[in-house]
């Protein structure tokens, strides 16, 4: 029997470098029609997208999705806000995350899960300084250089 992969249709990856990510949940996303046809054109862009929990429920803005092309003058808003679907005991603890200082939420990744169902990667996470940054580029070169001398000893 075939197993069915993910697949993914955006990614935010400049999310990990801006931000250390503490805890990950995974979240359906409510959408019209024409927006899950869009996102499986692979038309969606997650740059500048934020999640906030308001009324015991989460939003998700800032999410580009293409107008769908062959769709008509009911298409949708492409940057409209978009109701997030987790479990209320996960709604309850993203509260109390969110009021702490620093933390935020922000999404990873939208992806179509094996059942042909749209998700979302949702991140808690805290907002990394210019020196943290600096760091990680300094240890991601220094792996590079480790491997590099390792890869080259190994050819000799």
């Amino acid at each position: 029997m075939a197993e069915k992969k993910i697949k993914v249709v955006t990614e935010n990856r400049k999310a990990r470098h801006d931000y250390f990510i503490e805890e990950t949940y995974e979240a359906g996303i409510a959408l019209t029609g024409t927006e899950v046809k869009s996102l499986r054109a692979g038309r969606a862009n997650l740059q500048d997208s934020f999640a906030r929990v308001e009324n015991n429920e989460v939003f998700l803005y800032n999410m580009h999705i293409s107008p769908y092309e062959q769709g008509n003058r009911f298409n949708h808003d492409p940057k409209r806000s978009r109701k997030l679907l987790l479990h209320k005991s996960e709604i309850r603890r993203l509260i109390g995350k969110t009021r702490e200082k620093g933390l935020t939420l922000v999404p990873l990744k939208v992806y179509f899960n094996p059942r042909g169902k749209a998700k979302l990667e949702l991140a808690l996470a805290r907002g990394k300084k210019l020196y943290d940054k600096r760091e990680d580029m300094a240890a991601r070169d220094a792996n590079r250089e480790i491997a590099r001398a390792i890869r080259d000893k190994n050819r000799e």
